[in-house]
Parts: C-alpha cells; structure tokens; sequence
C-alpha cells in the first residue's frame, strides 16, 4: 500500500462501520454506536484533508468517499426512523433528495455532457446538519435527554436544508444545460 492510498482504506473503514454502528442502535446501545458515528465523522474529515493537502485525491475516491457518507447516513436515518427515534417525512425527504441528485448527474452527463459533479456550499452544509442531527439523536436516546424539542428543531433545519440543497443542484444543472444549449445552437 502507498501513502497516496491512505485516504481511500479510510473510506472503506467507514463503510465497513456501517454495519456496526446499525448493529448498536438495533440494540438501543446508543453510546457505543454515537461514538463509533463520531469516529467515522472524524475520519471523514481526516481522509479528505490528506487527499486535498498531500493532491492524493482519485478517481476510486471520488467514488468511496460519498459512498461511505452515504451509506452511513441513509443506513442510520432509516434505523433512527424505524426505532421512532425520527420521522419518516424527513427520511423521504433525504430519500428523495439523493435520487433527485443521482438521476439529474445521470440525465445530465447523457444528454447534456460530463459534469463534474462537487458539492454545492449549501450541501456540505446540509451533510453536517444531518450527522449533527443523527449525533444528537443518539446523544438524547444514550447520554442525556434533551428532550424532543430539540430533535424537532434540528429534523426541521435537516429538512429545509435538504430541500433547499437539492433545489439548488436542479437550478444549478438546469442553468448549465441551457447555457449549453444555446452555445450548441449559435
């Protein structure tokens, strides 16, 4: 293994997490599973801080990483939802959001070109409201509860950052394939 591989094992760590992290909260084990939850966040950070700072980013990554945060997030979301620990308007929500996002990158790349699909501000933004959202919730299920109010306030922010992320990729494509089309038309 080489240095530049790095980033990548620790994205096949965090898919491999997965399984765990589902395991304890199927066993209303809430801390042990938060702080697995916590460990993969970290990593995440770390494996996108040495490709950026060291240029080892790859083609492989590009696709392991959003598959371990995806995974991860979706397979938590819908344990958290199932247990009644979340809504399932806002699992539909996040459900409809990605396959929003995954069929316009395909409808695009095939009828427009290739694009290269980054992750808008808001985006990230909204990735971090969801893993807080998770955290708290087992945080509040494991540690100390805080009470509903607060999972109701963060669903809420998870929710409008969802939509308005998922708004903002189709207006985003939409203006770059018009733009496309009028160059093609010129």
């Amino acid at each position: 293994m080489r240095a530049r591989d790095i980033p990548n094992v620790i994205s096949i760590i965090r898919i491999l997490l997965t399984a765990p992290v589902i395991y304890l909260l199927l066993q209303a084990q809430y801390l042990p599973a938060l702080l697995l939850f916590a460990f993969a966040g970290v990593s995440d950070g770390i494996d996108g801080f040495l490709a950026k700072r060291y240029g080892w980013q790859s083609r492989l990554g590009s696709i392991l990483d959003p598959l371990a945060d995806k995974l991860l997030l979706v397979s938590s979301f819908l344990t958290l939802a199932w247990m009644g620990h979340l809504h399932w308007y806002l699992v539909a929500a996040i459900f409809i959001r990605d396959l929003v996002i995954l069929g316009g990158a395909v409808a695009y790349h095939y009828l427009i070109g290739q694009y290269e699909l980054r992750p808008s501000w808001l985006s990230k933004i909204n990735t971090v409201c969801q893993i807080l959202l998770i955290l708290v919730v087992m945080f509040n299920s494991g540690v100390y509860d805080a009470g509903w109010d607060v999972i109701n306030g963060m669903s809420y922010l998870v929710w409008f950052t969802t939509v308005a992320s998922g708004a903002g990729y189709v207006w985003q494509w939409g203006r770059s394939a018009l733009r496309q089309s009028r160059l093609e038309h010129e």
